[in-house]
């Protein structure tokens, strides 16, 4: 399973007319079991498509002109727009990081396309270290009572151990 899903479920057209319209692309993005929305023009993918030409070997993006904007030509190109995102994500181990502005991912894991966001299953050892230095530090245990020899006792971890388990404890 990929730590990112995309698909284009729908698109509308905008603009008055043919000749000064275009097409608005809405593209779904689920990654770690949370979806966003992006919606993006065609420029917007071909724009991208050059960009990651100069980083990676893209696959080929569907024609940059659309002879005739009948519903189902424009289906036929949001169905290859989805296509060639989603062939970008399965063919590359390390996702560009212009892909992923293009998505509007800011915060993608580290981790590689064949693992899970957060699964224990393919958690390792080494991933579940902790990667920072404990912030206290207990010689022992610091909610059992105080040794007597102790000149230096805790005297609040002493007081509400003595106050809940001895009600009838008087002090020294």
């Amino acid at each position: 399973m990929h730590p990112i899903e995309v698909s284009i479920p729908s698109f509308r057209s905008e603009g008055s007319n043919v000749e000064k319209g275009y097409t608005v692309f809405k593209i779904e993005v689920l990654m770690c079991g949370r979806q966003h929305t992006v919606e993006k023009r065609y420029s917007e993918f071909y724009t991208l498509h050059k960009m990651l030409k100069k980083i990676i070997k893209p696959p080929e993006i569907p024609s940059k002109h659309v002879r005739n904007w009948v519903p189902k030509v424009l289906d036929q190109r949001r169905q290859g727009l989805e296509l060639y995102l989603q062939t970008i994500i399965m063919e590359n181990e390390v996702l560009p990081k212009i892909f992923l502005d293009f998505l509007n991912i800011r915060h993608f894991p580290s981790l590689p396309k064949t693992e899970s966001c957060g699964s224990f299953e393919t958690e390792s050892e080494e991933s579940s270290k902790l990667t920072h230095q404990p912030a206290l530090l207990f010689l022992r245990d610091p909610y059992l009572l105080p040794t007597t020899n102790d000149t230096f006792s805790n005297m609040v971890i002493e007081g509400v151990i003595r106050g809940i388990f001895y009600p009838d404890f008087q002090p020294r």
